[in-house]
């Protein structure tokens, strides 16, 4: 054999060794994943652990990422504030970068620096409950039973969990972002929503400190100022063309190109199933799009104000069946003849199952007027009527009576209270899933105001609130995570952070309302009146929704709806005939 053919054999045989070890750690690092997530071992066993002492868990409740979470940057627990365990965390010497904000209810709580653990001090904390330090862990970490092999395959995953920012990030710190706007987008709203995103990702941009010497910061927490930890953004919009089919190629293709860290906001009037269903397999977060039908979900990447028209239909259901005052013997769906329209009428048929009520679906055929009426004919007594239409159908019934029935309309797929034919007010309810007009002002003064700073006009008040609700809460919610640019963790910090943000936010706008009211609220009180402190600003959310909360893999914000009425034929005041209703 010659020289050159020997050396050749040689590096293929390194090579092959190093395949094989490549293949060997990936696996270690598979089965490490199974232990902290799912609470299984390499065995196929379940995981067992001892809490506080003698509490006995196993499987799931012994999984790391029930208390440390899917990014390892840990959780709080009442006042239990639960350390990251990233790979950074745990194997890297403490400096400034290697800081997160743990507990939003106390603006200076951060998690505590240590030396860096190596695999034997991990295994002792593991195994024995005992810190790096030497001290001794709170009760609530468990006490693993684990055998070398499985503290191997933990240790190997947890040295590459969360070790580097996520796809979507680059190197300087740039966060890359993306709208999807499907198909089927009305072109108006389409035009209304993108404007908006830019503008918002032009002001966050200019106001984020740069490499000048006089660049401006747009500080939103004291620690992300002093660290230095703000980025700025790009965002791109992704226009999905031709059949829902053909969306999961375009999106991916899209993302190919660029990978994009989260998608904001996005517009469709149909499917959005593809869009989830890309952004769970990619484990790309999808921030509050605009979907009047999401797709079931549960503990996935994708984030919604609400179960839409789905949340409608148990909101109305429940409202029906509470006593016989509401209780028709029928109830009549004319719906669109569309997803959006089955979809809605499926739920409330699914809702209503075993009931009293017998549920009559008409699907109407878009745009045929005649057909509209002659579904709204054929009434018996008794009957109830719900109208899942869109505002353009609602202008067809200008021409046509009144059904002198109960009738309901879906504000979900309306867009609100506006648009309905002045004969139709005496006799309709609106299923409403929103604040009522009259409370909910009071809470978007900011909105507004950034209206009128950017010279976008107001063309649809639920769109537009959302969307910026969508962009100024990824701004605080990113402000909030510092360095930590991890997918999952954007997530995690949303479902932390957004009750206690709105709560906090709209505190402090109605003080800053009440300040610039002090004189006359003064007055008042001196003279002895009680004042509602609702009256004078005091409020719950910062949105068209009266409170936004989510818990761990939660993924609807709001989850519930007013039935509501006209308070006069002649202008849109809508009193509510229901307390909220949460299914």
């Amino acid at each position: 054999m010659s020289p050159s053919s020997s050396s050749r054999q040689a590096i293929l045989g390194l090579l092959a060794i190093a395949a094989v070890s490549a293949a060997l750690a990936a696996d270690l690092v598979t089965q490490g994943e199974r232990i902290y997530v799912d609470g299984l071992l390499p065995t196929g066993k379940p995981l067992t652990a001892v809490r506080s002492g003698d509490v006995k868990i196993q499987g799931a409740d012994a999984a790391c990422v029930a208390c440390h979470r899917r990014s390892g940057m840990g959780s709080v627990e009442g006042d239990i504030l639960i350390s990251p365990i990233t790979a950074n965390y745990l194997f890297q010497p403490p400096d400034k970068s290697l800081l997160a904000t743990m507990d939003p209810r106390r603006s200076k709580s951060f998690n505590m620096a240590h030396a860096p653990y190596d695999d034997a001090s991990l295994g002792r904390a593991l195994r024995d409950g005992l810190h790096v330090s030497g001290r001794t862990m709170h009760a609530m970490m468990p006490r693993y039973s684990l055998d070398n092999a499985a503290a191997a395959a933990l240790t190997a995953y947890l040295h590459q969990l969360s070790a580097s920012w996520s796809l979507g990030v680059d190197g300087d710190g740039r966060i890359h972002l993306a709208t999807v706007v499907t198909a089927d987008a009305d072109p108006a709203l389409r035009d209304v929503v993108v404007g908006m995103l830019r503008a918002a990702a032009l002001q966050k941009n200019a106001n984020t400190v740069s490499n000048q010497p006089n660049g401006r910061r747009h500080m939103v927490s004291a620690a992300e100022m002093v660290l230095g930890t703000e980025h700025k953004w790009q965002l791109d919009v992704w226009q999905l063309s031709g059949p829902a089919e053909t969306w999961p190629a375009q999106l991916a293709a899209y993302h190919a190109k660029t990978p994009v860290f989260a998608v904001l906001s996005g517009l469709t009037a149909g499917r959005w199933q593809p869009v989830q269903s890309f952004c769970a397999a990619n484990r790309v977060p999808c921030w509050f799009p605009l979907v009047d039908l999401p797709p079931a979900v549960d503990r996935g990447y994708s984030l919604y104000f609400s179960r839409g028209v789905l949340l409608e239909a148990d909101a109305l259901a429940r409202y029906l069946q509470m006593g016989d005052e509401h209780k028709p013997r029928r109830l009549v769906q004319v719906f669109r003849d569309d997803e959006v329209g089955r979809g809605a009428a499926a739920e409330t048929a699914m809702a209503l199952k075993g009931s009293v009520i017998e549920v009559v679906d008409r699907p109407w055929p878009v745009g045929d007027g005649e057909a509209l009426q002659r579904q709204l004919t054929a009434l018996r007594d008794g009957d109830s009527v719900m109208l899942w239409l869109r505002p353009t159908d609602l202008a067809l019934l200008a021409n046509v009576p009144p059904t002198g029935r109960p009738t309901y309309l879906s504000a979900q797929m309306n867009g609100g209270e506006h648009g309905i034919p002045e004969t139709w007010k005496r006799d309709l309810r609106l299923v409403y899933p929103f604040e009522l007009p009259q409370k909910r002002a009071l809470g978007l003064n900011y909105f507004y105001a950034w209206l009128r700073f950017q010279r976008i006009p107001l063309v649809n008040e639920l769109v537009q609130s959302e969307v910026y609700f969508a962009t100024s809460f990824l701004t605080d919610t990113l402000a909030e995570m510092l360095d930590n640019l991890y997918r999952d963790y954007l997530i995690e910090r949303a479902e932390n952070m957004i009750g206690i943000r709105e709560g906090s936010k709209a505190e402090t706008e109605a003080r800053e309302r009440l300040a610039l009211r002090r004189p006359a609220v003064h007055a008042l009180r001196s003279s002895g009146l009680q004042i509602d402190q609702e009256a004078i600003g005091v409020r719950q959310s910062t949105t068209v929704f009266p409170r936004l909360a989510l818990g761990p893999g939660q993924r609807f914000a709001s989850k519930g709806a007013y039935i509501v009425r006209f308070a006069d034929s002649h202008a849109d005041t809508l009193v509510a005939e229901s307390d909220w209703l949460v299914p």
